[in-house]
C-alpha cells in the first residue's frame, strides 16, 4: 500500500508542477495531462495555475502520508 500512495504522490506532484511551468512559460505542452481535468470542470476553468499548485500539494501530502505509513 505504501507503494501505491508514493506512485500516486509522484504522479500528482510531478503532473502539477509541470502545469504550473506549462501555464506559466508554455513549455512542456505535453506533460500538461492535469489541463485535460482543469479544462473540463468549470470550477476551474479560469484558474489553471492556482489548481495545479493544488495538485502539486497534494502530491507532496501524499507523499508524506506514504512516508508515515511506512514506518
Amino acid at each position: 500500500m505504501k507503494k501505491l500512495y508514493e506512485v500516486l504522490g509522484v504522479v500528482l506532484l510531478f503532473g502539477g508542477v509541470s502545469g504550473v511551468i506549462q501555464e506559466l512559460t508554455g513549455w512542456f505542452p505535453f506533460m500538461g495531462y492535469t489541463r485535460f481535468l482543469i479544462e473540463n470542470v468549470d470550477l476551474l476553468a479560469g484558474r489553471a495555475v492556482f489548481a495545479n499548485i493544488v495538485i502539486a500539494v497534494v502530491g507532496f501530502a501524499v507523499l508524506m502520508i506514504a512516508d508515515r505509513r511506512g514506518r
